[in-house]
């Protein structure tokens, strides 16, 4: 057995490894989940194409309708100079004297707003690179402070985020993206506040060893001079279209859950619970709705760079989707292995209460597959039925449950093989080395949080 666990233990070893290098992850995801899959002595292509292929292909099948409105939203945000408009608005009202802060509400208002967290980073740079220059703040906080406000609250614990990793729990736990808003309040403000306390502390050491902005930086964006930013209360309207209407469409009075009849779901569909696919339909909506409030918002400037636009989101969309469903498709191999048995036993065996036992399971799941929709989905899709007989039998809400498990994929999905974690990199010019401390504290800190909450609601 220690065999078969070490198997998975250095698969996961190598994809970090390679992923910090730089190397893909679409291409080494099957590569080491085929090694894990030698070490342990089972049957080789199968394996791929039966447990791997089909994982990861039920995961696109699931999901990509969301991926790809939410890359065409946040483009369209970008084209139409929306995106731009409220980073600049939020940058100018703070000052370069809370450069940090300013770049963290940025990322935080888009990200609530729906917009990809691949696209924030891409809309935030250029502002957070010139507010960090004008402040003396070394480049190299510039990715810690982007996770923060993208990476963190604002993706899975504020209710209502249209996020991936807020809808997923819905289709296991019969909720809604709402799901326990106060303990997802609480948590946002704990991660908000420990995470400003560490960048903050950060800039003050580097004030204090003399250590500025830095020369010679790569990607380093062009100063932006004389820019026309269109009207703040314009630019965040496809926001709030996006975020009211993902409401009205999942709990409120245009609830999608009551537009067609159970039976002939169930009958043609195969949909067993109208409630497991409401935030996914109410979610569509809502983007498409965005996507063409933001199109009108400014047809004049859309227009032109629609067609290229939309081809780079899609394209950013079929990148970001693959990716994930190469390590949901790693992580689906390793729960057939002999050694996940043991992994798992340990999981379920480290806690009696479903919170605690949840919690751990999903951050374990999001580490190993380096994605925070992939590792939960793969905790749930093994274990979300015990977690529910568990809570019911202990009296916990299954919201609880949804937040708990939410909250927990944005905790140690961010090590060094995560997608985002490589593409924010990547956008900034800088490397694990430089920047990957930063991201990593913050990856701690949300993790402590998340169990902070689950022990403390255990032992109410």
């Amino acid at each position: 057995m220690i065999i078969e666990v070490l198997s998975i233990l250095i698969s996961l070893g190598l994809l970090m490894f390679f992923a910090y290098r730089g190397y893909p992850v679409i291409v080494f995801a099957p590569i080491f989940t085929l090694l894990a899959v030698v070490l342990s002595g089972i049957s080789l292509l199968p394996s791929y194409t039966e447990t791997f292929m089909t994982n990861a292909a039920n995961y696109v099948k699931s999901f990509f309708p969301i991926f790809l409105l939410g890359a065409i939203f946040g483009k369209v945000m970008e084209l139409s100079g929306a995106a731009s408009s409220i980073a600049h608005t939020i940058v100018k009202a703070l000052g370069s004297n809370r450069a940090i802060l300013a770049v963290v509400l940025a990322c935080s208002i888009l990200t609530y707003g729906g917009v990809s967290l691949f696209v924030v980073a891409f809309a935030v740079y250029p502002f957070a690179a010139a507010i960090f220059r004008e402040a003396n703040i070394p480049k190299r906080l510039i990715p810690g402070t982007i996770a923060l406000g993208a990476f963190t609250y604002t993706m899975d614990a504020l209710p209502g985020t249209p996020q991936i990793q807020n809808i997923i729990p819905t289709t296991y736990f019969g909720t809604d993206a709402y799901a326990a808003p106060v303990l997802g309040t609480i948590g946002a403000i704990m991660v908000f506040v420990g995470g400003m306390l560490w960048l903050d502390r950060r800039r003050k050491q580097a004030a204090a060893a003399g250590e500025g902005y830095g020369e010679g930086h790569t990607n380093e964006p062009e100063l932006i001079k004389n820019e026309t930013y269109m009207n703040i209360w314009v630019a965040i309207l496809p926001l709030a279209l996006v975020l009211v209407g993902n409401y009205l469409f999942s709990r409120g009075i245009w609830t999608v859950e009551t537009w067609y009849d159970p039976a002939i779901l169930k009958e043609s569909f195969k949909i067993e619970k109208v409630k497991n696919v409401v935030s996914s339909w109410s979610l569509i909506i809502s983007l498409c709705l965005g996507i063409i409030a933001a199109i009108l918002i400014n047809v004049k400037q859309v227009k032109n760079k629609l067609a290229s636009g939309l081809t780079a989101a899609a394209m950013g969309a079929l990148l970001a989707i693959f990716n994930t469903a190469s390590e949901v498709g790693f992580g689906n191999v390793v729960k057939t292995l002999p050694g996940f048995k043991l992994i798992q036993g340990w999981i379920m065996g480290a806690s009696d209460h479903p919170l605690v036992s949840e919690a751990l399971a999903v951050n374990v799941l999001a580490g190993v597959t380096g994605s925070a929709s992939g590792g939960m989905s793969i905790a749930l899709e093994v274990m979300s039925k015990q977690y529910l007989e568990m809570a019911n039998a202990a009296g916990i809400s299954p919201e609880l449950l949804h937040r708990i498990a939410s909250m927990s994929s944005g905790g140690m999905d961010t090590l060094p093989h995560n997608g985002a974690v490589i593409t924010l990199l990547a956008i900034t010019g800088l490397t694990h080395r430089q920047s990957y401390k930063d991201i990593f504290a913050i990856t701690v800190l949300k993790t402590a949080v998340v169990f902070i909450l689950a022990f403390a609601v255990s032992i109410i």
